[in-house]
């Protein structure tokens, strides 16, 4: 595991990874076994799945529980990396009482875990805290521009108060927590009906489909590919002693429009960008100020968009593929 300024930390340590078979914790739990560690991954599946994690159970070193974190739930061991949580749009509006519920009791659970057994826990929250911000780009000391009552306020809200619990947790010195504010990441083993926009457009261009960009696609985010934002996780998780908030994402900014139209390059695809109306309370600007990260941290983004977005659909080349040979041995059989 890599201290805060990239250093292998070297000791074995048992680590928790809540939404383990998730996206992003399926990156961070191959990145912790590959350091020598002991990985639980805790999931309950609603979005996550285990074949993300199926090329980790070959471990003796790794271990995969379904579990709902809304539940309470308790193992010995010395880090605790909390990302259980719906992460896109589509789904966490899907039942969005069960989102709130599940980023706020998982929080306080996660960290009452930690508190039993003097765990190190880091939360993963989200640039989501931001809202639509008037401030840009947004650093940590902005307070944000949320709509408590908007379709988006399960996912925003729910993690503003995660990160207020963390935060007493700390203040009353009953656990030792970060926080990192987790800005737009993308790659290989996004789930094809993931919803989020870089995973759309892939698929919507590999399929031939109409690729759909909200509004006139001038909204801006800034894209930050998985190796680097689970480097950026690993690292302050060790610092020794900055609680955070940290903002981790790669601050190179691209217009949604402009996303699209270098997806459609990379593929090849004949698909035309079609333009609907925008969400409610769709951001209108996103890009992390990193400057504490780099300071703390010592991180910087490496991987360039082009880059990053070259593989990420190579693997949705490998899992459209691999879908439509099982639909067609299923209509074979």
């Amino acid at each position: 595991m890599a201290d805060a300024n990239g250093r292998s930390v070297g000791k074995s340590l048992r680590v928790l990874v809540t939404g383990g078979a998730g996206f992003l914790g399926s990156h961070l739990c191959e990145r912790l076994l590959g350091e020598g560690h002991e990985v639980i991954a805790l999931d309950d599946f609603s979005t996550g799945s285990p074949e993300s994690v199926a090329h980790l159970m070959r471990s003796r070193r790794f271990w995969l529980v379904e579990h709902d974190v809304a539940l309470p739930f308790d193992y010995e061991v010395d880090r605790i990396y909390h990302l259980a949580s719906p992460a896109s749009p589509a789904r966490y509006q899907r039942d969005p009482v069960r989102t709130t519920i599940t980023n706020v009791a998982g929080a306080l659970h996660a960290l009452e875990c930690a508190e039993r057994h003097g765990a190190r826990l880091l939360q993963a929250s989200t640039s989501e805290v931001y809202g639509d911000p008037e401030v840009h780009p947004q650093p940590e000391s902005y307070l944000g521009r949320v709509n408590p009552v908007g379709v988006r306020a399960c996912y925003d809200e729910g993690k503003r108060c995660a990160e207020s619990l963390v935060m007493d947790f700390h203040r009353q010195g009953r656990a030792s927590a970060r926080i990192a504010r987790i800005f737009n990441t993308y790659g290989p083993r996004m789930a094809v009906d993931d919803g989020r926009v870089v995973s759309n457009f892939i698929v919507q261009a590999l399929r031939g489909e109409d690729i759909t960009v909200h509004g006139s696609g001038a909204q801006t985010r800034s894209f930050c590919y998985v190796d680097d934002l689970v480097e950026g996780c690993l690292r302050l998780m060790e610092h020794p002693a900055d609680v955070g908030p940290v903002n981790l994402g790669n601050p190179a900014e691209v217009t949604v429009l402009e996303l699209a139209q270098e997806i459609l390059r990379l593929t090849g695809s004949a698909s035309r960008i079609v333009h609907r109306p925008l969400p409610e309370d769709d951001p209108r600007q996103r890009r992390p100020a990193i400057e504490l990260a780099r300071r703390l941290l010592g991180f910087e983004p490496r991987v360039a968009l082009r880059q990053g977005l070259r593989a990420t659909i190579e693997s949705f080349r490998r899992a459209l593929a691999g879908a439509g040979e099982q639909r067609a041995a299923a209509m074979a059989s």
